[in-house]
């Protein structure tokens, strides 16, 4: 995590910030079988990122509950937009942890930017903000997070695990969680059935 922590400005961008790692047939780590992930800081040291294409079994309402943001009452008299916030499933690490990916309309003091118009927020105050209303245009929430080490990730890429591409708002925000993966490679011209599983140049 301190690879976010290192991360003041959106100026501080690192090569793989605020793109998509797709993943490819040949992924051999089950957890991330299908994976979309939206890369949040990327640098020498490593990267960190959420994937946006597997839903949790908990409710947002619930999650607040757990919280203790709001009791069971007012949960049932969330607005329809909360109250249908899907969580997503964001990774293998530190699965308790929640992060909020949101547009830069609304900000916090802890809250990072990635790009010039996307920012993580990693605290409560943002799940407040979204259960009354008051959250940012566009949300998506992730308990969890994945992880790489210096040069691990550039080398799954080097093995053919991931494809890479530029993250358009519109996709990573969108709520059709179920086709993402398949709509995402087919906005950069991608057919699946062409995707070799194994490395290598022609």
């Amino acid at each position: 995590m301190d690879l976010l922590r290192q991360k003041k400005s959106a100026a501080a961008r690192g090569f793989l910030d605020d793109q998509f790692l797709i993943a490819m047939p040949g992924m051999k780590d089950d957890r991330f079988a299908r994976a979309v992930i939206y890369v949040c800081a990327h640098s020498d040291e490593g990267a960190m990122g959420l994937i946006i294409n597997q839903s949790q079994q908990v409710l947002f309402p619930d999650l607040l509950v757990q919280l203790g943001i709001l009791d069971e009452q007012e949960a049932i008299r969330l607005p329809a937009s909360a109250r249908d916030f899907v969580v997503r499933n964001g990774g293998p690490v530190d699965r308790s942890r929640g992060f909020v990916l949101h547009t830069d309309d609304y900000t916090v003091e802890s809250s990072l930017p990635v790009s010039n118009e996307i920012c993580l927020t990693a605290t409560v105050d943002i799940l407040r903000a979204i259960s009354a209303g008051r959250g940012p245009r566009h949300a998506l929430m992730a308990l969890g997070y994945a992880g790489w080490g210096a040069g691990q990730l550039e080398s799954e890429i080097a093995q053919n695990g991931w494809l890479t591409c530029p993250a358009k708002p519109d996709l990573l925000f969108d709520g059709d969680i179920e086709r993402k993966y398949d709509r995402i490679l087919a906005s950069i011209g991608v057919n699946l059935a062409h995707l070799s599983q194994d490395a290598g140049h022609a």
